[in-house]
C-alpha cells in the first residue's frame, strides 16, 4: 500500500505521490500487489493520481470518501461511481469512519463503484460494522479487514472476508503466517500467531483507532525505528512520539 494513512498521503503533494508510485513500481512491480492511495477531495484529483498509478503498472487504487466533507450516502455513491467510470485500475473502497465521518451501507455498493473489479476495505474499529459489510457484500466484492483472532479465522475460513488491517510493517511475518496457517488447516496456530497483532492494536490504539501516545503514523514509525528499520519521521502537522510516552510500550 502506497500513500495510505500511515504513509501520510495528506502531507504529500500530488507530484510526490506520483514519484512514490514510480519508485515502488520500479522496485516491486510483479513481486507483490501494489495498491496506490489516491485520496483527494475532488474526482479530477483522484483520477489524475489513478492515471499515474495505472501508467506505472500498479495493481489497484485505495480511495476513501473525501475527508472532512461528510458526504451523505447518495453523494458518496456518486463520488465512487464517477471515479469508476474514468479509471483503468480496480478500486478498493476504503471505509474509514474516523477520518471521513461516514460509514458504508452495504446496499450502496451493488452497482457502479464495484464495476471496476471492486474491493471493500474496512477500518471501522467496530466489529459489528465489519460483519455487516462482510456478509452484505461478499457475493459482489472482496471484503478486507479481518481481525487476527478466532473470530477473524472463522470469517476467513468461511470465505466471508479476507485480509487484515493492522501493523504488518511492524510485525513482519506474523501477518502472512496467520493466513498460511489458516490455509494449512491449523486454526489454533493461526490464532496463536495473531496474538501479537491483537496485543499491538489493543495496547497502542483506542477502539476507534486513535493512537494512545501519539498519532498512528508516529507510533508505527517509532516502532520501525526502534527495530532498526527505516521508519523515518512524521511530517507536520503531526508530531513525533515523546520518548517518555513510548518507553513503557514495546513491540510484541
Amino acid at each position: 500500500m502506497l500513500a495510505g494513512t500511515t504513509g501520510e498521503w495528506f502531507s504529500l503533494s500530488p507530484p510526490e505521490r506520483k514519484a512514490l508510485f514510480a519508485a515502488a513500481a520500479a522496485q516491486l512491480k510483479g513481486r507483490l500487489p501494489l495498491i496506490a492511495g489516491c485520496n483527494a477531495f475532488h474526482v479530477d484529483e483522484v483520477v489524475d493520481l489513478a492515471e499515474a498509478a495505472a501508467d506505472h503498472g500498479l495493481d489497484g487504487l485505495l480511495i476513501t470518501p473525501p475527508p472532512y466533507v461528510r458526504l451523505n450516502e447518495d453523494d458518496t455513491y456518486a463520488f465512487y461511481s464517477a471515479i469508476s467510470d474514468r479509471v483503468r485500475v480496480p478500486i478498493c473502497v476504503y471505509n474509514w469512519p474516523p477520518g471521513t465521518g461516514w460509514t458504508s451501507a452495504s446496499r450502496s455498493w451493488s452497482g457502479s463503484p464495484a464495476r471496476n473489479g471492486g474491493r471493500h476495505q474496512e477500518l471501522t474499529g467496530k466489529m459489528d460494522g465489519f460483519v455487516a459489510s462482510a456478509f452484505g457484500l461478499n457475493d459482489r466484492v472482496r471484503v478486507f479487514g479481518l481481525s487476527m483472532d478466532a473470530f477473524g479465522a472463522v470469517l476467513a475460513t468461511a470465505g466471508v472476508a479476507e485480509g487484515t488491517m493492522g501493523a504488518g510493517a511492524v510485525l513482519g511475518r506474523d501477518q502472512p503466517a496467520f493466513y498460511d496457517r489458516l490455509w494449512a488447516g491449523d486454526v489454533e496456530g493461526a490464532v496463536a500467531v495473531g496474538q501479537n497483532d491483537r496485543r499491538l492494536m489493543r495496547d497502542w490504539f483506542t477502539s476507534d483507532l486513535t493512537g494512545k501516545f501519539g498519532s498512528a503514523q508516529a507510533i508505527l514509525k517509532t516502532a520501525l525505528n526502534l527495530q532498526g528499520l527505516p521508519g523515518g519521521i512524521v511530517r507536520e502537522p503531526l508530531r513525533p512520539c515523546r520518548p517518555t510516552a513510548w518507553r513503557r510500550w514495546r513491540a510484541p
